[in-house]
């Protein structure tokens, strides 16, 4: 006979990691969460700054390319997503930002009062043990620890100074449910020098339970339907073919790239594009993979005339002696999260809420090499987006194989919406940068430089030098219209006994990045699950 469990979990990223802890807490509930990747165990993982390490080791991360498109300058962009325990949370920068109120007002307007603010920030106050303490919207006692930024110096403290003068007010916690206006230092999923996963948070304390049981190694091809119902899941494991089955429901958290596609596999989809590839259809759904939403990121440097910066800190003697700091001390800068300060702002005076998020670095790219390698000179960085784009793409399986790579449409910046913004943002990150005690520190703008001045020479500068911001939602977006993949439960439409919980059904991206707003999902869907 099969193996057998009530829930089977494909994916242990930020939601996954969250559903097996919660609702494996009931012992009379059996649970399996079955994960293409490994173990989260590499000190590259661990240590935060390890990031730049483990975001180029293909055992450990998914590397898609997109399309080739005009605006990524005609060559594919890369959307990197973790391949281990943990998911993304496992190899991501860290950055702990839950958005605002008004973005989840957007969401219960889509997706029903539930996913209301209401909702998220009775979760986040369950969830986090921050640092800070407890506050409205914020947790204190919490698994998931989240500290403060630490670094302290010349730079950080002109920057926060050059934001008060343009009217972003300091915040002590950017996350200050409010209209988002404001600059501070990042709140982090680092707790004593070491990266606080959705493994390390969730999954961990309860795999030491009987009822779960997880599996690795294993690439979910599709989920096996009796009918129009759920009944398991055929995986490969080990060169070999595999299924188990599921008593009560399956439930999909393999990302927004990643469940469109186990869904197209299942037979659930446009039913133009199973025909094209042999795949019996089970429910016609032209939605699933459309409506996809990203960042593309906006890069701006500055040279330093002062040594201030991180750059030399990561090379040579310097980066052993901060290594050997590491292990001995847990702290020093292979501690940091990939960003040290935060800046939010509107991109026109009539918005109601801010529009625009930039993260700010204390050291910057050599953008001539074709490697990630910092500068030789100081400088520092910025990385810059409208935090929702209106602009639209999509992803689609191109084979019934699992492995094969996605077709991905970015359609990045479609909307003049879109590209009014990221103007805006590039305007004031300049007025930002010529406040003094900021403007002291600098000797130039060298990225996108002096010589991009006008509205089309801006976006280009974004065309050949924007990276994905690595935030996807929208491939299996949740509503209460019938058109949308899954309903306010949760449930995909036209079937039985499965759910998708995941970034890709949010129809908008949480303003900001998606770390937090997707493990709080988890968080909520647990309750929905065992009807609490």
């Amino acid at each position: 006979m099969r193996p057998a469990y009530d829930y089977i979990i494909v994916g242990a990223g930020a939601a996954g990691c969250v559903l097996a802890n919660r609702l494996s807490e009931d012992p009379a509930v059996s649970v399996c969460l079955i994960e293409a990747g490994g173990s989260d165990r590499h000190p590259y993982i661990t240590m935060p700054r390890g990031v730049a390490k483990i975001m180029r080791m293909p055992a450990y991360v998914y590397f898609h390319l997109t399309n080739p498109e005009p605006r990524t300058a005609m060559r594919p962009d890369y959307w990197v997503r973790g391949k281990v325990l943990g998911g993304s949370t496992s190899v991501n920068g860290m950055v702990w930002v839950k958005g605002q109120p008004a973005d989840y007002d957007v969401l219960a307007t889509r997706a029903g009062t539930q996913w209301g603010w209401a909702s998220f920030a009775r979760a986040y106050e369950a969830i986090e043990g921050h640092e800070l303490g407890p506050a409205p919207s914020r947790g204190g006692k919490g698994p998931l620890r989240i500290s403060i930024s630490p670094e302290r110096n010349a730079l950080t403290e002109a920057m926060k100074a050059a934001g008060v003068k343009m009217g972003w007010r300091f915040k002590a916690d950017v996350n200050e449910p409010d209209d988002g206006v404001g600059i501070g230092y990042m709140p982090r999923s680092i707790w004593k020098g070491r990266r606080q996963s959705a493994a390390v948070a969730f999954l961990r304390p309860a795999m030491k339970r009987p009822n779960l049981t997880v599996i690795t190694g294993a690439t979910t091809d599709r989920v096996v339907f009796a009918g129009k119902r759920a009944s398991g899941v055929e995986f490969l494991k080990d060169g070999a073919r595999q299924q188990i089955d599921a008593r009560r429901e399956v439930l999909i958290c393999a990302g927004a790239i990643g469940s469109p596609a186990i869904l197209e596999r299942s037979g659930v989809g446009d039913p133009a594009l199973l025909a094209s590839l042999d795949i019996p259809l089970v429910h016609a759904q032209p939605a699933v993979g459309e409506e996809t939403s990203e960042h593309r990121c906006m890069r701006m440097q500055w040279r330093l005339s002062k040594p201030v910066s991180f750059n030399l800190k990561y090379r040579g003697l310097p980066l052993v002696a901060s290594v050997l700091r590491y292990y001995l001390l847990r702290d020093g800068p292979m501690s940091g999260s990939s960003m040290e300060m935060r800046a939010a702002f509107k991109s026109r005076p009539d918005v109601d809420v801010a529009d625009i998020q930039v993260q700010l670095g204390l050291y910057s790219w050599d953008l001539q090499k074709p490697g990630s390698e910092l500068e030789r000179q100081h400088g520092f960085s910025t990385i810059a987006y409208g935090m929702v784009p209106s602009s639209r793409g999509s992803i689609h399986i191109t084979s019934r194989d699992p492995g094969q790579q996605p077709a991905i449409v970015t359609n990045y910046y479609a909307t003049g919406h879109d590209r009014d913004v990221i103007v805006s943002c590039a305007r004031q990150m300049r007025e930002w940068a010529a406040q003094e005690p900021l403007a002291g520190l600098i000797e130039r703008e060298t990225t996108p430089g002096p010589t991009a001045q006008t509205d089309a020479e801006l976006l280009e500068s974004i065309d050949q030098l924007g990276v994905a911001g690595l935030h996807t939602v929208g491939s299996c977006r949740m509503g209460m219209d019938e058109g949308s993949v899954v309903d306010p439960d949760l449930r995909v439409r036209g079937v039985e006994g499965l759910r998708v919980v995941d970034a890709s059904v949010f129809p908008v991206i949480p303003a900001g990045n998606t770390q937090a707003p997707v493990i709080a999902l988890g968080w909520l869907a647990s309750e929905i699950i065992r009807g609490r």
